[in-house]
């Protein structure tokens, strides 16, 4: 009887215990099934569920004729998942001669790092770093072949993501104007200026992959599609661009320069079809030169130009009818008139009184000249008519830099300006410009007056075929046609009868031209330093080009004549590169003395 009782105690805590141990079994169940269902779902999908960037691909940089200077190619990040690696056993799988084989896990990482030239004790320590991760970098930006050879392994815990990355075809040639990207984002030139054109965005997807981190065959769901970036179109002639650069290298060279610009303009639309700066920087490269040759000193480097500014103030004065070719002016040899005591202007050689035509004055390049003429406008007048040709203001290229602090070159307003930069602004000291500004000046005077935006971008294509960014063609009256015209019959006499018209001259080309020696200022007082420039427009007697050639700072030859082989080459290749024909009529026989 006390068994039987015993018996049936025991079956009954027992049957209550089984009951306990369901219940519990049962609240564990609803709680996964229905109160943290949609959590844990969540959380399992998270850890099969892979996130990958797709890429829009940057636009390409092209010059006017197509020829990529700026391209995007694939490239490769090699990544990890430790948490996949098997930490316990140190071994792993791996493809060796078609053949799967065990092989310890340091010597799989070994051969990664081989594969890729990297050391394998980096490699190693990233994957170590934290075990339980999903996610760790072992090498980035690899290319096709070295992805494919890491691929081939067929290494479990090794994944990878496509990046695209940049690549300058031309290298130094443009470099100065395309610009170039830093790890991210875009660090100077058309890279950065027209970064709203190239850049692409990016699109999102997912792919599942299995519990041994192997992606499951079409598991792949694309979230957002990328969009690839447009494609910015240059006005450059590429090939121009780097022959002028070898002449600005040789040149430069030879007479020892600090550095120098050349730019090629068309006179009748502001192309520009050529700005190249010496040195240039290797985009691919951004140690191949110092900080201060990275840029386009082309646009933003102002200095004191000298005599090539001097055909504004003949222009001015033809524009205003105080001035004919032939006026009639005693040149002296020294000039203190309206000058503080102790102040005195002089030419580049000593003189005694010279009869001079206006004509005279501009060929021979006289300071002194050009500053008498000059004395018959006012202040405002020749504040005026520098500003209208552009000076002290941005180009409509606008590059990236052109203004350093608000600095676009300087003019001074009449109110700021003291007596002597009044007079010595006139024949480019005291004044500052960029080259991009002086090219300005000479494609106005071969357009007829009229002063065209500068154009180094024709537009962004998009990748649908439209284009935006199309840049103004309205251009802007500056002189008359007649103070053009006659400035330009004016400056013919120094490529007919200048000291440097063997040198300068192209056979069947009438060229009208104007040398420029620059005094540099160091610590705001004139040194033995000089900025040398040539400047002309051609063919003169129906304009198409305008160029400028400058060398800054020579060691030898501190004069025009430095810079006047470059020009010459340049003047002919641009000849030669778009078939321009020669003159059909001789130049006008202006007299320089009376």
């Amino acid at each position: 009887m006390t068994s039987s009782r015993t018996t049936s105690r025991r079956l009954r805590l027992t049957a209550l215990a089984v009951l306990a141990v369901v219940g519990i079994f049962v609240v564990k169940l609803v709680d996964l099934q229905v109160v943290r269902a949609e959590e844990l779902t969540a959380e399992a999908e998270a850890r099969r569920t892979i996130p990958v960037t797709t890429y829009g691909v940057r636009g390409s940089i092209v010059d006017a004729d197509g020829t990529v200077l700026a391209d995007s190619v694939e490239r490769y990040d090699i990544t990890a998942a430790p948490v996949n690696v098997n930490w316990t056993s140190g071994m792993t799988k791996m493809t060796v001669d078609g053949e799967r084989v065990d092989v310890p896990t340091a010597e799989a990482v070994a051969k990664v790092a081989e594969l890729t030239g990297t050391v394998a004790a980096d490699l190693q320590a990233a994957l170590e770093e934290d075990r339980t991760s999903l996610f760790t970098y072992l090498v980035k930006a690899v290319d096709l072949a070295t992805f494919t050879a890491v691929w081939d392994l067929d290494i479990a815990w090794i994944y990878s993501d496509m990046r695209p990355s940049r690549i300058y075809p031309s290298g130094a040639i443009a470099g100065n104007l395309v610009g170039f990207l830093g790890t991210d984002d875009p660090l100077a030139g058309t890279e950065r200026r027209y970064d709203e054109c190239l850049a692409g965005s990016n699109g999102t997807s997912t792919y599942e992959r299995s519990a041994d981190g192997v992606r499951l065959p079409g598991s792949l769901v694309v979230a957002d599609e990328p969009t690839d970036g447009g494609t910015v179109h240059l006005t450059i002639d590429s090939d121009l661009q780097w022959f002028a650069q070898q002449a600005l290298a040789k040149r430069g060279t030879e007479v020892g320069a600090d550095w120098g610009t050349a730019m090629v303009v068309r006179v009748d639309t502001g192309e520009i079809v050529v700005a190249a700066d010496w040195p240039s920087i290797d985009p691919n490269d951004l140690d191949s030169v110092g900080p201060n040759d990275a840029g386009a000193r082309s646009f933003v480097a102002p200095f004191e130009p000298g005599s090539i500014m001097k055909p504004v103030a003949f222009a001015a004065l033809l524009d205003m009818g105080l001035i004919t070719p032939d006026t009639q002016t005693v040149v002296p040899g020294n000039y203190t008139e309206g000058l503080p005591a102790g102040e005195n202007i002089t030419d580049v050689f000593s003189h005694g009184d010279l009869r001079w035509t206006a004509t005279g004055i501009l060929m021979n390049s006289s300071n002194i000249g050009t500053v008498m003429l000059s004395n018959q406008m006012t202040e405002q007048q020749k504040y005026d008519y520098f500003m209208k040709f552009g000076f002290a203001q941005p180009t409509a290229v606008d590059f990236l830099g052109e203004s350093v602090d608000g600095n676009y070159g300087r003019v001074f307003t009449p109110g700021e300006i003291d007596s002597v930069s009044e007079k010595t602004q006139m024949f480019g000291q005291g004044i500052t410009a960029t080259s991009a500004q002086m090219i300005s000046l000479y494609q106005t005077l071969g357009n007829g007056g009229v002063r065209m935006p500068l154009t180094l971008v024709s537009g962004c294509e998009r990748p649908d075929g439209t284009w935006t960014d199309r840049p103004s063609t309205e251009g802007t009256r500056v002189v008359s046609e007649y103070a053009a015209d006659t400035t330009l019959q004016m400056m013919e006499t120094v490529a007919t009868q200048g000291a440097l018209r063997d040198v300068i001259t192209v056979p069947g080309y009438r060229l009208a031209a104007k040398t420029g020696t620059g005094e540099v200022a160091e610590g705001g007082v004139y040194g033995s330093e000089r900025i040398v420039s040539l400047a002309g427009v051609f063919p003169a007697d129906r304009p198409e080009y305008a160029i400028v050639v400058t060398l800054a700072k020579p060691d030898i030859m501190k004069s025009s004549a430095a810079a006047a082989p470059a020009f010459n080459e340049i003047m002919e290749q641009v000849i030669k590169t778009f078939r321009v024909q020669p003159s059909t009529e001789s130049a006008p026989d202006l007299p320089l003395t009376w």
